[in-house]
């Protein structure tokens, strides 16, 4: 009997010093859960993190082990462990604070350079819905038609033009458009309210098996706040008739599990040009969120948009060189649109029986969209002027759901995403027609209606193997494109089916805390439009792209981080449907190749400075050399600034931003002039509830083209036709005052 208990007491001793499992959840001031949270046993050494929902497992924890609970932007907290801890669990609450780059600590996160973006969201608060996407480096944006059109954007060597090589989505609902009336992936972002943004998810190249349609120079995923703090007001006005009014308020301040805040945003401009561009817009959003039996949460978000604007067009050189009109005149001002967007969201996030996280949601999106343009002048209609209009009346259902899961094989950890999605499209009167004074209608050249559907499936896998993580994925992507020609004589529905895999790889390897080595691969494809495909039989539905990234995350010192990658990207196939002129431009295979360098250097508590520039090489391969140039890549692009936070009452920022010269044309012929154009903010904190701000854009007051194209036209006193630079001007200096109340 004796040896008995000995045995039990020696048994129970080893267990308690092997220790237990200690489960718990970090949770920010808002009661939100906190993912990629980092915990460390000080004792032991061990380590882990919070997943999606916040929680983290720890092993071989005792009583009176010390823990530290940190994360970048949020103060570090330590605590010893209670016998209550190990039988009940533990919630960690975190408190904010202003950030220090010393706390970085590298982690082994396949996407780990959007820690840095949303360092710089915090650093740099995002207050127009241009910035949103400037927040990505290395990607540029312009705009071309008076505000209300979306922008132009350029990455990695694409001229992405709306976005066609670039996926984007907000809160797990997509933003491109496919078989747009102006183009393929037409991405507009006004609807979102810049002070909604939470967070900011994007990654360079097809090697995410969670994207598909669009992702071929990149991605972008917005995430918007499920909560607020504080109500607040701001109005702001300035130069060329500026007013921006936006207001968010908190909506149930005393409820533990609920939360829920409407946000709007109202804004006026006339801008720059001899003609005033009448741009108004008005947002408005809802988001409800809940906790369900103490922690899954489901999550309803509701908005609306419209807007309506005049616009100046593009304009000729040669116009301006001849003093026929100046930088801000007009050949054509009666160009202009209206569009409108409202969305409904659901989204729920389930911890499962086996401990594997559910997340999904479905929406409804409802869109349409008029636009009046005239890029050629007099060049098809002599007398009444090439006037085209653009319209849609569009409804997008969609679902995604995706299931991860993490186990071990003794020492390996590893971590499973399975998913599924579909999105449909339903686009009725998806029309080009030929217009004079935005009235009277000349000629229909396309009018149709359009069926688009897209489901998927795709699993990930990582492995986390001593210093390395490898992460095999793979993509199935089934595509159904429906087309009415509503001009043909006869009723016909053209029709075609494709599916495609796509297969990624990517490898990490943790040489130490501060330095991280990746190795990125994958195969994606190039989206096509609807007319494309049925219209002119394409053989190539869906082209592939084929890219590989080999870089490094490197903090050689406690306040500095340097971020590389050297890039290669061949495409099989780069159709353009072409929704100015309703026609199809081939390109025929293409490579990009380049080098991203990113430098991100806290000089002091409360002073930041951030850089990032992108080289690149971008060629088609069926032309002759020097004839080769694919028209408006970028060859080098160069972004940042320096910025202070708290710095007594004060905060703010110097900002700029370097596109190089670039060839606008196939042979090189023609230049786009490149820019640098600097803005600067100021706030000041009158008291805790009261902040004055100013913004001045272009303090250099630079004269610079914002958009610009190779484009053939024809004034009306012209008997030939002249292809040359067309541009939009760029916004000379532009001041702007914002008054803030939080509550």
């Amino acid at each position: 009997m004796k040896n008995k208990l000995l045995l039990f007491f020696v048994i129970t001793g080893c267990l308690h010093s092997y220790g237990q499992q200690l489960k718990g959840i970090v949770l920010n001031p808002l009661n939100e859960p906190l993912e990629n949270v980092y915990i460390i046993n000080q004792d032991s050494n061990l380590h882990t993190h919070t997943n999606e929902a916040g929680s983290f497992i720890l092993e071989k924890t005792t009583v009176n082990n010390t823990l530290q609970i940190s994360i970048l932007g949020f103060g570090t907290k330590t605590l010893k462990v209670t016998e209550q801890d190990l039988k009940n669990g533990i919630t960690i609450n975190l408190e904010t604070k202003i950030f220090q780059l010393e706390e970085l600590v590298l982690r082994k996160e396949i996407n780990a350079l959007q820690t840095l973006t949303n360092i710089d969201v915090q650093v740099n608060p995002v207050n127009n819905s241009q910035e949103i996407l400037r927040k990505v480096p290395g990607l540029f944006i312009g705009q071309h038609a008076g505000g209300g059109k979306a922008e132009q954007i350029f990455l990695r060597g694409f001229d992405i033009d709306h976005g066609t090589d670039i996926a984007l989505s907000i809160d797990g609902m997509p933003i491109n458009m496919v078989s747009h009336a102006h183009g393929q992936g037409y991405s507009d972002l006004h609807f979102v309210i810049p002070e909604t943004i939470q967070k900011i998810d994007f990654g360079k190249g097809p090697y995410y098996a969670n994207q598909g349609d669009f992702n071929t120079a990149g991605y972008v995923n917005f995430d918007t706040k499920t909560a607020i703090d504080k109500s607040m007001i701001s109005v702001g006005y300035g130069d060329f008739n500026s007013l921006r009014t936006v207001g968010m308020f908190n909506l149930l301040e005393n409820s533990k599990n609920n939360d829920a805040y409407v946000a709007v945003e109202y804004i006026e401009f006339d801008g720059a040009y001899e003609s005033p561009q009448n741009f108004n817009r008005l947002n408005l959003f809802a988001k409800y969120n809940t906790f369900l039996n103490g922690r899954d949460k489901l999550t309803l978000t509701a908005s609306h948009f419209t807007s309506s604007w005049d616009a100046s067009g593009q304009v000729p050189v040669r116009a301006v060189e001849s003093g026929l009109i100046n930088r801000f005149g007009s050949i054509d001002d009666t160009e202009g649109g209206s569009t409108s967007r409202s969305n409904l969201n659901a989204q729920l996030q389930k911890t499962l029986d086996n401990g594997a996280i559910l997340e999904a949601n479905t929406f409804y999106s409802k869109y349409d969209f008029e636009l009046y343009s005239n890029f050629t002048f007099f060049l098809e209609d002599a007398i009444n002027g090439d006037q085209i209009k653009q319209f849609e009346d569009r409804s997008i259902y969609g679902m995604n759901a995706k299931i991860i899961s993490t186990k071990e094989y003794g020492n390996v950890e590893a971590k499973f995403t399975k998913g599924i999605g579909l999105r449909y499209d339903l686009i009725s009167d998806n029309e080009l027609s030929h217009t004079k004074n935005r009235s009277e209608l000349l000629n229909n050249i396309q009018l149709g209606d359009v069926k688009q559907s897209n489901l998927y499936a795709f699993f990930n896998s990582e492995f986390e193997i001593g210093k390395f993580k490898i992460a095999p994925s793979v993509r199935l992507d089934y595509f159904k494109f429906l087309y009415n020609d509503a001009l043909s004589t006869t009723y016909e529905t053209l029709s075609k089916t494709k599916a495609i895999v796509n297969p990624k790889l990517n490898f990490l390897y943790m040489q130490n805390d501060n330095l991280q080595w990746f190795l990125k691969s994958g195969i994606g494809f190039h989206s096509n439009d609807a007319r494309v495909v049925l219209q002119e039989n394409a053989d190539k539905v869906l082209p592939r792209a084929y890219g590989a990234d080999l870089g490094n995350i490197w903090k050689p010192t406690k306040n500095l981080v340097v971020n590389t990658a050297a890039w290669y990207l061949f495409s099989e196939e780069e159709f353009v449907y072409v929704g100015d002129a309703g026609i199809v431009e081939p390109s025929g295979e293409s490579e990009r190749f380049g080098l991203d360098v990113g430098i991100r250097y806290q000089l002091t508590d409360h002073i930041y400075f951030d850089t990032d520039a992108t080289v690149t090489h971008a060629r088609s391969l069926e032309a002759e050399d020097g004839e080769d140039y694919i028209p408006l890549a970028p060859s080098f692009t160069m972004a940042g600034g320096l910025s202070f936070t708290d710095l007594g009452k004060f905060s703010g920022g110097l900002r700029y931003r370097y596109l190089a010269d670039r060839a606008a044309n196939e042979d090189n012929t023609i230049t786009a002039e490149g820019y640098v154009v600097s803005d600067f903010n100021i706030n000041y904190k009158v008291n805790q509830d009261v902040t004055f701000g100013v913004a001045l854009e272009n303090i250099f007051d630079v004269e610079w083209n914002e958009t610009q194209f190779a484009t053939e036209s024809r004034l009306q006193n012209e008997t030939d036709a002249v292809e040359e630079i067309h541009f939009t001007p760029g916004t000379p200096f532009f001041a702007k005052a914002t008054i803030t109340y939080t509550f």
